[in-house]
């Protein structure tokens, strides 16, 4: 059964110049382990292809629960460069949290 990541964790985006942060942390902690099975960078990568350009690094943080994603190339120069209506890219949270994983 396919499930989309809103349905088990929400997300927070953060910027530095070109650099996306995003953050996946699930609404209950038994389920971080079905996340970090699941949502690498390979498949974040390939949900936001359009999006993001360079690479893509996943941090675990098992005792928060969460996982962290730091996405190059991703905010079309960054914030001070860009004309984009979202320069910061906060409203990628909601990109990432499209995705679907099977469970």
């Amino acid at each position: 059964m396919n499930v989309k990541l809103y349905d088990l964790a929400h997300s927070r985006a953060g910027d530095k110049g070109n650099t996306l942060t995003l953050s996946l942390i699930p609404y209950r902690s038994e389920d971080y382990e079905l996340l970090r099975d699941r949502v690498t960078a390979e498949a974040v990568g390939h949900h936001l292809r359009d999006i993001v350009q360079g690479e893509i690094i996943r941090y675990e943080l098992p005792l928060l629960p969460a996982l962290h994603f730091v996405c190059q190339q991703a905010l079309l120069g960054g914030v001070t460069t860009s004309l984009a209506v979202d320069p910061h890219g906060k409203s990628l949270s909601y990109a990432l949290l499209e995705m679907e994983i099977v469970v």
